[in-house]
């Protein structure tokens, strides 16, 4: 197999099968991201992923869904996706899901009829990282777009019946901004129809400009209890019906539920930031 970075997933995808048709991230600037930082963008040769793919059903029928590697596999065109998809179908028949790592602007060379034959192919449920819907944070931190395009491209996913995944990640404002991070990000996902929506929090690595930003008083982190009000607000701010995971490593104690039913289940978790349980739908 050929992995220039590694593995990267979210928690719920472990059980997938993994494979690389990109390395690295086609933008690479997000100024909290040190992911992919190992390999530049590149494509792989569809000989190499056809042999990989083979590689993955010599393992037998263990896997029914592929989760694609590299930061945004979701940019390679309508063709190239098309073809990995026959590939798949061809050598490992069982698997009736394809997904991975998108950006936002993946969405943009595909109309939204090719988005449509990519769902009829088995694409679905691609884990957006938009990471909030505020303007000034996507600004300060380099996401390469502003809240009205989240809505734009999302919304061609919406019409053709592709379910996506969208991540919110606490603390990114910093210090007393939570606020305005949740609301607005708020505002973003009750004009779409995620199926889920991901919650993970902020965690600085060194060498990263927020990092540095941190280091020169520039940047101040948001509090343990801001950022359990934070997603608290978000919880309630949320109005269309998805499902809402926060579950990740980077959380104090998991949480899960569907929205907006759960609402007043969800809430009184996250009041005082420390009496967290999960709540299983």
């Amino acid at each position: 197999m050929h992995f220039s970075s590694g593995i990267n997933r979210p928690p719920y995808e472990a059980m997938d099968g993994f494979l690389q048709v990109t390395s690295g991230c086609s933008h690479g600037k997000c100024e909290f991201c040190t992911f992919y930082k190992d390999a530049p963008f590149a494509v792989s040769p569809m000989d190499e992923v056809e042999a990989d793919i083979k590689e993955l059903a010599s393992y037998g029928a263990r896997f029914k869904r592929i989760y694609l590697q590299g930061a945004d596999p979701f940019i390679l065109p309508y063709e190239k996706l098309a073809k990995v998809a026959e590939l798949i179908k061809k050598y490992l028949p069982q698997v009736t899901s394809i997904g991975g790592y998108a950006r936002i602007d993946n969405i943009a060379n595909k109309s939204v009829e090719e988005l449509r034959k990519l769902h009829e192919m088995g694409y679905s449920n691609f884990y957006f990282g938009n990471e909030s819907g505020d303007d000034y944070i996507l600004k300060r931190m380099n996401k390469g777009y502003e809240g009205e395009y989240v809505v734009e491209m999302l919304k061609r996913l919406d019409e053709a019946g592709m379910p996506y995944i969208m991540n919110f990640l606490g603390g990114l404002g910093g210090k007393g901004y939570g606020l305005s991070h949740a609301l607005e990000s708020a505002k973003v996902i009750n004009q779409l129809h995620p199926s889920m929506v991901y919650a993970s929090e902020l965690t600085l690595f060194p060498d990263t400009p927020l990092s540095k930003d941190l280091l020169a008083g520039k940047f101040e982190e948001a509090t343990e209890v801001e950022r359990f009000e934070e997603l608290k607000a978000l919880i309630d701010a949320i109005e269309v019906a998805t499902v809402f995971r926060a579950e990740h490593v980077t959380m104090p104690a998991p949480i899960r539920g569907s929205l907006p039913d759960d609402k007043k289940e969800l809430k009184p978790l996250l009041t005082g930031g420390t009496k967290c349980h999960c709540v299983h739908r």
